[in-house]
């Protein structure tokens, strides 16, 4: 048996102070699990997106008529409530497993040696990202899933993917200043990119808001636009992202890039592909539910992409200590 480490007064007192420094004193994590535990961020911050969805695509919006708790006498969800109330509250019980992955992101990255102070800090943005998304989410409920609150919170949930993609990244790197690994005007390309992303994630909110889903069998508010007009912006958008990746690509042949630009370009750009085929299919099909559930896990990997594709152009080594060089006494003592 393992024998129990013996905890002082003051190692109790540390531990209610600051009790991540305690656990990093007495753990150090290898850097797998560093980056395991940054991925598993991200993969639940995609999760909650998508199962998000499928509470707004069954009509489970309010399932929870009220917040935080599910009724106003209930914290969780009744016999009563049916369906609908099982899929609102197993969704607002998968925050919980949301927060428990952002927090071991943070614990592990607060423990690894040395420390890395912009690391813990990614992983601290994270969770008061969901925090406030959280809050966000009671609102959504109480205003009756108002489409531009619905809005929010899912350009928020946008947020918290790009700074856990960003953690992610940061754990396979070193701390040293970032050396760009392809020219000014690639660069600039690529931040085209990812404006065009995020246009395009803004208008699918809004093609959200205005289209059939509203969240809830009942009569919900639906922002005030043509769904199919502001569908071919969104389609219009789509292709402007997908013609700035392909052309992208051939410009990172020509000045012969690196591979990791090239691959996450590449990858990208399949994933575009695929979620084009998706989006034109939901399209004409009158938007199936199952279509459209793909589709917002669609919009997640295609956000993934285009931030892998700017972090994949530049590199940032270890950083390596100097080494003290020999005093001068050492020196005068050679040379004697």
């Amino acid at each position: 048996m393992v024998p129990v480490p013996y905890v002082t007064r003051a190692d109790a007192l540390a531990a209610v102070r600051n009790p991540l420094a305690l656990i990093a004193a007495r753990w150090t994590p290898t850097p797998r699990t560093v980056r395991r535990a940054a991925l598993s961020a991200l993969v639940m911050s995609v999760v909650i997106v998508v199962t998000g969805g499928a509470v707004r695509l069954t009509g489970s919006g309010l399932g929870c008529p009220t917040w935080p708790k599910c009724t106003a006498d209930s914290l969780t969800t009744t016999s009563a409530m049916g369906f609908h109330g099982v899929i609102e509250f197993g969704n607002r019980m998968l925050t919980y497993v949301l927060c428990a992955a952002v927090g071991w992101a943070i614990v592990a990255a607060r423990s690894e040696k040395p420390y890395r102070r912009s690391l813990t800090r990614l992983g601290w943005a994270q969770f008061w990202i969901v925090m406030g998304n959280a809050i966000l989410g009671g609102i959504v409920v109480l205003v009756g899933l108002n489409p531009y609150t619905v809005a929010a919170h899912f350009l928020l949930s946008s947020a918290l993917i790009a700074v856990a993609t960003v953690m992610w990244q940061r754990t396979r790197e070193g701390d040293g200043a970032p050396r760009p690994l392809v020219g000014r005007p690639v660069q600039q390309m690529v931040w085209f990119l990812v404006l065009a992303a995020t246009l395009l994630i803004a208008v699918g909110t809004v093609v959200t808001g205005a289209g059939p889903h509203a969240g809830d069998s009942r009569e919900v508010e639906r922002m005030p636009l043509d769904w199919e007009t502001v569908s071919k912006l969104h389609a219009v958008l789509a292709w402007i992202v997908v013609t700035l990746t392909f052309a992208l690509w051939f410009v990172l042949k020509a000045v012969d890039a690196p591979p990791a630009p090239l691959a996450r370009t590449r990858e990208l750009f399949v994933i575009l592909l695929a979620q084009g085929v998706i989006g034109y299919v939901q399209y004409f099909t009158k938007l199936p539910e199952a279509l459209v559930g793909l589709h917002m896990l669609g919009s997640c990997l295609v956000w993934i992409g285009v931030l892998r594709v700017l972090l994949a152009l530049r590199e940032r080594p270890e950083v390596v200590a100097d080494l003290p060089g020999p005093s001068a006494e050492m020196t005068i003592g050679t040379r004697a």
